[in-house]
């Protein structure tokens, strides 16, 4: 009989955007059930109605579908699973794992204020818990979970090891609040075992509720899922990550111009790691990931690190992905559009625009040539490489581009010779071509730009340049 399938769950609180913490749990989750032919499931945990809003639901979807990260399924909204959650907690009730408490909140404050006065446990243990149900007041009532007093709950953690809380320092839990509504630990394990999710890989600040959650699994008489807590992102300074340390959102790092597959490596290099592996691709990233090369200590987020990456990544990329990742990224950062005349060019050109491009704006810096319109405008420095001396080259240099092979090969034959010709090096002659081309003095190879512009534009614009007055 084959094992059941690997399942997991991505569950955010749709309470702002994707935080980078947030997308590299999603990731690990996505890798790990994608390299086992299991089920990635997304749920949103929209249980606090106060702070749930569909904007920032919109927000995890937008930044999880630009990661590229998919899911199994329906979106599950666990607001919408109450009943059930409920349902549980009075199956709880009627087997005698759970009761009513009707301790009012002030009666819980004040014992908690006075124990803490005199240096005691401020665990509250509720006078309710084995009352017979024949002195049960007509007063409103929370359902908390009989969890054990003495003994050990034993976590056993794929990251974090073998983890013991003893029982006397947990709670009797709040099931249902006295409105009926159900509590998030409570909806967690009934979501996750009606879902079917095998493996719980989260944040480790989730460490102390699996202990919690648990009870309610063997109350029950559930399978345990596998836990898997991984450690929370620093800062490169080894602080937790805050807005000082810069983007934290997902979509910070779409409009700053990273591709998604140089994301994905260096998230899943953040805390996990293959031996000496850096530069990954998404099949070798399904294919190696596993729990046990996560690291117990924080990762520390490293944007020279990541740069280094997306570089790669942009290196390697396929041309027409990286030209429709680029729509993205310019609709993302709020930036015009390109035109269907310069996609094309671009795409013609993207061999000599993305090699040391780190992100989408330095490639998009490179293609300037592409993207300026003729006549081009000049930047101050490319202004004085067009002196006088220098259009008179051009003057004389565009007959001999007029007849000559528009190849590679043939165009650097026919520039040095007219070189040699003019008495002079080539290299002389290629700071007024980069001006006339685009318009800069730092550009790609001036025969890469004259191949991907074409004879027409590349010679039109040296014309330009040359009748031009500086």
């Amino acid at each position: 009989m084959s094992a059941a399938p690997v399942v997991t769950r991505f569950a955010p609180s749709p309470t702002g955007y994707l935080h980078i913490g947030g997308a590299r749990t999603a990731l690990f989750n996505w890798l790990y059930a994608r390299g086992r032919r299991g089920h990635f499931l997304l749920r949103i945990e929209d249980t606090d109605r106060a702070r749930s809003t569909p904007e920032a639901t919109a927000a995890i979807l937008s930044g999880l579908d630009w990661l590229g990260l998919d899911h199994d399924g329906d979106v599950i909204s666990q607001f919408d699973r109450a009943h059930r959650h409920a349902e549980i907690a009075q199956q709880l009730l009627a087997q005698g794992a759970a009761y009513k408490c009707f301790a009012p909140q002030e009666e819980i404050a004040a014992f908690r204020e006075k124990a803490k006065q005199e240096g005691r446990s401020t665990l509250f243990q509720s006078p309710w818990r084995d009352a017979s149900p024949d002195t049960h007041p007509d007063a409103p009532f929370v359902i908390r979970l009989k969890t054990p007093r003495d003994g050990e709950t034993v976590i056993e953690d794929e990251v974090q090891g073998r983890v013991t809380i003893r029982n006397d320092q947990l709670d009797d839990m709040i099931l249902l609040r006295s409105d009926g509504t159900p509590v998030y630990m409570l909806a967690v394990v009934v979501d996750d075992h009606d879902m079917g999710v095998t493996h719980v890989i989260r944040g480790d600040d989730h460490l102390n509720n699996a202990a919690r959650q648990m009870g309610i699994y063997t109350a029950m008489g559930w399978p345990l899922p596998v836990y898997a807590h991984i450690p929370l992102i620093h800062g490169p300074d080894g602080k937790k990550l805050s807005k000082r340390h810069g983007a934290l959102g997902v979509d910070e790092y779409q409009k700053l111009g990273y591709p998604a597959a140089g994301m994905r490596n260096y998230l899943a290099r953040l805390g996990w790691s293959h031996g000496d592996d850096e530069f990954f691709t998404d099949a070798q990233a399904k294919e190696w990931f596993d729990l046990s090369g996560i690291n117990k200590a924080p990762a520390r987020l490293d944007f020279k690190k990541l740069e280094n990456l997306c570089g790669q990544h942009i290196a390697a990329g396929d041309d027409a992905a990286l030209l429709h990742e680029i729509d993205g990224y310019l609709a993302a950062a709020a930036l015009p559009a390109l035109t269907q005349a310069k996609k094309d060019t671009m795409l013609r050109g993207m061999y000599c625009l993305k090699e040391r491009s780190k992100s989408f704006p330095e490639l998009l810096e490179k293609a300037h040539f592409i993207l300026a319109d003729s006549p081009v405008d000049m930047d101050e420095k490319a202004q004085k490489a067009l002196d006088p001396v220098s259009r008179g080259i051009l003057v004389k240099l565009t007959p001999q581009l007029q007849s000559v092979s528009w190849t590679r090969e043939d165009l650097e034959g026919a520039m040095a010779e007219f070189a040699q010709a003019q008495g002079t090096k080539f290299g002389k002659i290629a700071g007024p071509l980069r001006a006339a081309l685009a318009g800069r003095t730092v550009t790609p190879s001036v025969f890469d730009m004259m191949l991907v512009l074409g004879r027409e534009e590349a010679i039109l614009r040296i014309e330009q340049a040359a009748a031009s007055e500086t």
